[in-house]
């Protein structure tokens, strides 16, 4: 397990769910004790109660695009607010708002501070690159270069 990206994960969140009470009316803590509680359900609901929900709504996913996505966040943040007390999320469309506020946060934090899970390796360490006076067919080519092998490719 990596604690390090638990806890970013979990400082995310708190983030976003901080973010969204501030924002909206519909979503308040009483007190900072509540707000842990609550960041910490709604942690173990994504790693536990999502990945199914997401399974049996697959069908709804697909047709919507991955906007499913979003309504079985919010479903999770308004299963969290009815199970903590001190946590309230008003109604479905609060709940909505703050799923999203909650996916932002973590997209722009990412965005920002988070490495990207594409990497394009044009050429490998130490390797020569081929100029453009140096083509294929010429004599210079094979006097300076090497010819290009079949590992030479953007790897992805």
């Amino acid at each position: 397990m990596d604690f390090k990206r638990i806890f970013k994960s979990w400082l995310l969140i708190a983030l976003g769910v901080l973010i969204a009470s501030h924002m909206f009316a519909g979503i308040h803590y009483s007190d900072t004790g509540a707000l842990v509680v609550a960041v910490l359900l709604l942690s173990l609901c994504n790693v536990f109660l999502k990945p199914l929900l997401m399974l049996f709504a697959l069908p709804f996913i697909i047709m919507t695009f991955g906007l499913g996505i979003w309504f079985i966040n919010a479903l999770l943040f308004l299963l969290v607010g009815n199970l903590v007390s001190g946590f309230v999320v008003d109604s479905f469309s609060s709940a909505l708002a703050g799923a999203l506020i909650v996916s932002l946060t973590s997209a722009f934090a990412n965005l920002l501070f988070g490495q990207s899970k594409v990497q394009v390796r044009t050429s490998r360490p130490g390797a020569r690159s081929v100029g453009p006076e140096a083509r294929p067919g010429s004599n210079q080519s094979q006097r300076r270069h090497k010819p290009l092998q079949d590992d030479d490719v953007i790897d992805i």
